[in-house]
This record gives C-alpha cells, structure tokens and sequence, in this order.
C-alpha cells in the first residue's frame, strides 16, 4: 500500500467508524485508527475498541490518553470563563478537538495527509472535525457517513446490514437515547428529548433521582492557583483526577443535571439533557473566588469575553486566532484567583459557602451596610456626583 492511500481514522468502536473501516478499505485505504480516550469508557469498553480495530481491519490502531489535553485545552479556559453556551450547556462535546489533535499527530507518524470521521451530515461534530483538520493545514478529510447520505436515507440501518453482509457483528446496544459522555460530562438526546416533552425514567445518566440523594450534605474543599483548582480537600492533584473525583462525589447528589434547547451550529433547534457534576462544581467554586478577588470592572467586563468564547469553541472555531486572543486575556485576569473555597450541596445545588484568599478586596474600615470610613457629607457629595446626569435630564423634561 503506497503512503499516499494511508488515511488515520477517529475511530470509538461504535456503528458509525465501525462501518468506516471495510467501507474505506474497499476504496483502496489502508486505515489507521485512533482513539482519544477522553474519560467516557471503562477499562473492558476501552480494550473492546482496541479489539474492534483489529477486528475489522485496521492496519493499525492507538490509543491515547486524552486526559490531560482536555484539562488544559479546554477545562482550564472553560472555568476560567465561567458561562456556558447560551448561558447553560457546558460544551460538553468540546473534547472534539483533542480527538482530532489526536488524529493528526497520528497522521504526521505515519506520514499521511489524509483523515478521516464518521460523523453524520446532520450534526455539529462534523463542523469541529473538519474546521479543526482544516485549520491546522492541508489535509484531505473522507466523512464516509456524509458520503452514504447521499443515496441513503435510513444510514444506520444500511451501515448495520452493510458490516453484518461482510461477516462483522453488530452490537445488541440498542438505546432508546443517543448518549454521549467524557471526563466532562454526559449529554443525552432523542426519543421524547426530541419532540420537547418530559423526559422518561430511563432519561438518566451520572445524576441520581431525589429518592437516592444522601441524607447528608457534602461539603468540600477547592484550591486554586492563578485560576486553575489544584487541590481537593488539602489533597494536590492533576486536573483530570481532580474532575473525575468531582464528578463522582456531586452526581450522587443529583448535581449538575439540566435540560436545555440551543441554537446550533447548522442552524437547527437542539433539545439535550447534560449532566456535569464536576464542572458545576468548579464554576460554582471559581466565580465565588473572583467575585471576591476581582475589581468591579473585571467582573462586569469578563463575561462579554467568556461569552465569544464559549461561542468560538461550541461553532468549530477552537484553533481561530480571536479565541487565543480571548485566553490571554482570561489568563492575565487570573493572577490573583488564588485561594479556597468551602462549596456545599445538598441535593440538586452546589454552593459556595466560604472564600479564603490573600487577594480578598475587603475595605480595612468599612463593611457594606454595616460600617463606613467616610462621613455622611462625603456619601451624599457622591451620589449627586454620581447622578447628576439623570437628575438633570429630569429637572430639564419635568412636566409641572
């Protein structure tokens, strides 16, 4: 096989890259596949994937430990910009993108310039592929999925008979919902989700129902460097650990769960359940920090910069310059977003409970309501000052 027909392939082990490999192959490919573990199998999932590759075909297959590339690629910057897409969906499927990074360091070992997915023609994950493929350079991409779409309606079901007919088994995993999940977190769509009505019993992943939530509150401790948490309860770990130990103690009390419908990248109206413990954890723990830590200016502005770049990330754009230009500024408000943070659920809510910092911007001789250093001439002095604008325009257009 001459290096010109290697192509790498994203591969999970599901349906789709399932089909991807012999579909490739009877094309002439000689088809490498990689999976980018981001947290969502467990050990016997993780060795059946590699089993699948070898299975089917594939000329050779890695796995990779995307781990640490999606704490800092992406959850470092998240909780760093505090606001989720439309101002609920915490990005959950942003490990896209390391996928894909995953992908083309591949590509460069084996020395081929052309990738491929088996992401569908109806979705946003093809929009973060081929965008984050083509940003990093002249590479061919092959969407074998987009490319049955185009003379098959019904695609999984031509995708199931298409393997079974060349002797490959297909999967009794018949779901009532599509799902997706990662260290982040756990997105779940169809059935009922789909037509806007109440979701089902069966509608749950990580996040336990009310009836299973322990009697007792849970009560943790976050440290935090220059925006980045740390350390869980005195004990410094690296962030993958320290996220997926989140996500473990907050979903038994039902939190992060949310329901919501977004304006997506094509243009379509998509209704998700999420569930994100651990993320809601953190965002909950920093922003009390920098509430606390910030001037009054950061916190008004940094939203606006949160905002465009959870827009960035969620459309495909994670590699556009202007997102890079947003992190360093997201980067340089951390410095003094140095402390802890006591948060507390008791079911459903997390909350921050108490803030300790070095950076806290209490006033020495005043507390808010309470006391003041100033005298009373100084106060009134300061709002006929501060609103003297508006005073006027009423004083000017009063009807007597």
């Amino acid at each position: 096989m001459s290096q010109a027909k290697n192509i790498v392939l994203a591969f999970s082990g599901g349906l789709d890259t399932s089909f991807c490999i012999p579909w490739l192959q009877e094309r002439g490919w000689a088809v490498h596949t990689v999976f980018a573990d981001t947290g969502g199998v467990d050990a016997e999932e993780r060795a059946y994937i590699e089993a699948r590759a070898a299975e089917l075909g594939a000329a050779s297959h890695v796995t990779v430990d995307g781990g640490p590339a999606i704490w800092d690629g992406f959850v470092k910057p998240f909780v760093m910009a505090g606001e989720g897409y439309q101002g609920q969906y915490p990005l959950l499927v942003s490990d896209r993108y390391l996928i894909v990074d995953a992908a083309l360091k591949r590509a460069a070992e084996i020395g081929t310039r052309v990738i491929g997915h088996g992401c569908t023609g109806m979705g946003n994950d093809q929009v973060r592929f081929d965008l984050a493929v083509k940003s990093a350079g002249d590479y061919d991409i092959i969407a074998p999925i987009r490319e049955i779409q185009k003379e098959h309606t019904q695609t999984r079901a031509y995708e199931q008979a298409y393997l079974e007919e060349r002797g490959f088994e297909v999967r009794a995993k018949q779901k009532a919902y599509t799902i997706n999940e990662n260290l982040l977190g756990l997105t779940m769509s169809g059935g009922e989700i789909d037509r806007w009505e109440a979701p089902g019993e069966g509608a749950r992943g990580w996040c336990a129902p009310r009836a299973e939530w322990p009697a007792d509150p849970l009560r943790v401790t976050l440290r935090f460097e220059q925006g980045e948490a740390v350390a869980l309860d005195g004990e410094k770990m690296a962030g993958p650990e320290l996220l997926a130990r989140l996500n473990g103690l907050f979903a038994r009390y039902g939190v992060g769960r949310g329901m919501y419908t977004g304006d997506t990248t094509i243009g379509l109206k998509g209704r998700i359940i999420f569930e994100a413990p651990g993320l809601a954890a953190l965002l909950t723990a920093h922003r009390a920090l920098e509430e606390a830590v910030l001037t009054k200016h950061q916190n008004r502005f940094k939203p606006e910069v949160a905002r465009k770049w959870v827009e960035l990330v969620y459309e495909g754009f994670y590699n556009d310059p202007l997102k890079t230009d947003l992190e360093a500024f997201l980067r340089s408000s951390q410095a003094c977003v140095n402390g802890e943070v006591v948060i507390e659920t008791q079911g459903a809510r997390v909350d921050a409970v108490a803030v300790r910092s070095p950076h806290l911007l209490n006033a020495k001789g005043a507390t808010y309501a309470q006391s003041a250093n100033w005298g009373v001439a100084e106060a009134e002095g300061f709002i006929r000052l501060f609103g003297m604008s508006s005073t006027l325009w009423a004083e000017v257009n009063r009807k007597d």
